[in-house]
């Protein structure tokens, strides 16, 4: 039993180490100074989204099946793995470092999907056994207090091992006389500082103790084939009304405001910020989702799903208005909401499925909402790099620059045409529960 108590924290751990990303902030900048361009970057992107699709509803119902703590450890493995590739892409060689960093997306994409519902499910059927499930808020708000201070970190220590003129200036501060570092001798410096990440996602891992899950009705048997219990929860979900409308509206959230987040760097430097401050500024808003976090548990408590929905949606809306403009220096403040919609959304996400699925299939169901959300991702990949694309291939010869600020004039209309879209799906679910 006491194994078991651990969980929730070593959840909390596998979740830091596994988010800690010490490249995050400079995330899309240090792929095109690899030497990709950008619709290449949103290309790889979409295959990273896409091997998780394939593989997220599957890896769930095999953790429902037979345990999630094994599916927890090949995550951690991977996510060595993915790094180890990062290391040793071939920087400048534009065919070969494709190749390289698809294998590296489709790694980083496999351990997201093991990692994707197996955690969250064995953290919160834990809490079951030693009757603490109404601790879950709980949990989740000190989960994100410590994401945001891992990442504050991470953040401002990766964008300025990227920063050589500071890390030169450091060396010199410290009695460093020899060869000074250049920009192309840094580029990977980020990415060697988050193997220690992944080693630590792994030990947490390795240290989960797997819960007893009760049996429960009205799943296939186990006995019966992953596919047949796949088709099952997907049914499942079409026909709660809540949940299909708490996915949708996830969705729609969370996969603009992601597309915009992994180019973040790409809008600093468009807008006049130095890439020494990249770091500073996307840690601040890692450290603001430490003061989000109460009001995140108080909006689950105190407001319905619809108004939480709304409200972010709103938020976004205006935020995305305003990162069209692309306005020098000032436009950093556009950057902020944004960031904090994906942390709401995922909290959110969390509170009202993991109340509402039951055992036997709460990984799969999980998997099936992290699958959604990546397949919105993906698709919204693909749907920018065409439209990169097709500014880039226009008459007027635009500089990488010019084609990224103009394709962001084009985020707002599309978010609000599938808010309004998830609106009326969630309406009509709605009635016919009503009905029902």
């Amino acid at each position: 039993m006491e194994g078991v108590r651990r969980n929730a924290s070593l959840f909390i751990l596998f979740r830091i180490g596994f988010g800690t990303r010490f490249y995050y902030p400079v995330f899309s900048v240090l792929f095109l100074d690899l030497g990709l361009s950008l619709e290449q970057f949103a290309i790889l992107n979409s295959i990273w989204a896409a091997s998780i699709v394939s593989l997220e509803v599957p890896s769930g119902t095999w953790a429902d099946r037979h345990g999630r703590k094994p599916f927890l450890v090949l995550a951690g493995i991977l996510m060595i793995l993915e790094m180890l590739t990062f290391v040793f892409a071939p920087a400048g060689r534009a065919d070969s470092l494709f190749l390289v960093l698809c294998a590296n997306r489709i790694l980083s994409g496999m351990g997201e999907a093991f990692a994707s519902g197996a955690d969250e499910a064995l953290a919160y059927e834990s809490m079951i056994e030693t009757g603490q499930a109404g601790e879950w808020p709980r949990i989740l708000a000190r989960l994100m207090r410590w994401q945001s201070a891992s990442m504050f970190g991470a953040m401002l220590i990766g964008a300025a091992a990227y920063d050589s003129a500071l890390l030169n200036a450091a060396l010199h501060f410290l009695g460093w006389h020899g060869a000074s570092l250049t920009p192309k001798g840094v580029i990977r410096f980020p990415v060697y500082l988050t193997l220690p990440s992944a080693f630590v996602t792994l030990a947490a891992a390795c240290r989960m103790v797997e819960p007893k899950r009760p049996s429960q009705p009205g799943l296939a048997p186990a006995a019966g084939s992953t596919w047949a219990r796949i088709v099952d929860s997907g049914r499942w979900i079409l026909t709660q009304p809540f949940v299909l409308a708490v996915i949708l509206g996830g969705l729609c959230l969370d996969s603009v405001s992601r597309l915009f987040m992994t180019m973040t760097s790409n809008y600093l430097r468009l807008i006049g910020i130095p890439a020494r401050y990249f770091g500073l500024i996307l840690s601040s808003l890692m450290l603001m989702g430490m003061f989000a976090a109460p009001w995140a548990k108080w909006l689950a408590a105190r407001r319905t799903p619809g108004f939480n929905f709304l409200l972010l949606a709103a938020t976004a809306w205006l935020t995305l208005l305003g990162l069209g403009g692309s306005f020098p220096l000032v436009g950093i403040l556009f950057v902020f909401p944004l960031g904090l919609i994906m942390q709401f959304v995922q909290f959110f996400l969390s509170h009202y499925l993991n109340a509402s699925v039951e055992s036997s299939r709460r990984s799969t169901v999980l998997s099936f909402k992290g699958s959604a959300l990546n397949a919105g991702y993906g698709v919204v990949g693909l749907l920018y790099a065409g439209l990169s694309s097709h500014l880039a291939g226009g008459p007027h010869h635009l500089t990488k620059d010019q084609v990224f600020s103009r394709s962001l004039l084009y985020l707002p209309w599309y978010f609000l045409a599938t808010a309004l879209l998830v609106s009326c799906l969630g309406l009509r679910a709605s009635r016919r529960d009503k009905e029902l």
